[in-house]
């Protein structure tokens, strides 16, 4: 589930290795290229964490990334 904080979305994954959480960043980075919204996010092994918010809105959680999160949850 996201969870609003410090006005980001956040939200960490976890895969069974480093592999599967480099690929699903792939598919992540390619749908935040479409969108032309890209994340803040880091990797550690088979962990991936991303915080998602709208710098044209000030740095704030809007619905462009409400939208992003959405479509981010049906690529796992």
């Amino acid at each position: 589930m996201w969870k609003e904080i410090d006005n980001k979305l956040h939200k960490a994954y976890q895969f069974k290795d480093f592999s599967a959480a480099f690929a699903f960043m792939t598919r992540v980075a390619l749908l935040a290229e479409k969108h032309n919204h890209h994340p803040t996010w880091t990797n550690t092994y088979n962990k991936v964490e991303i915080w998602l918010s709208t710098h044209d809105a000030g740095d704030k959680v809007s619905e462009k990334d409400k939208l992003l999160a959405q479509e981010i949850d049906l690529l796992k």
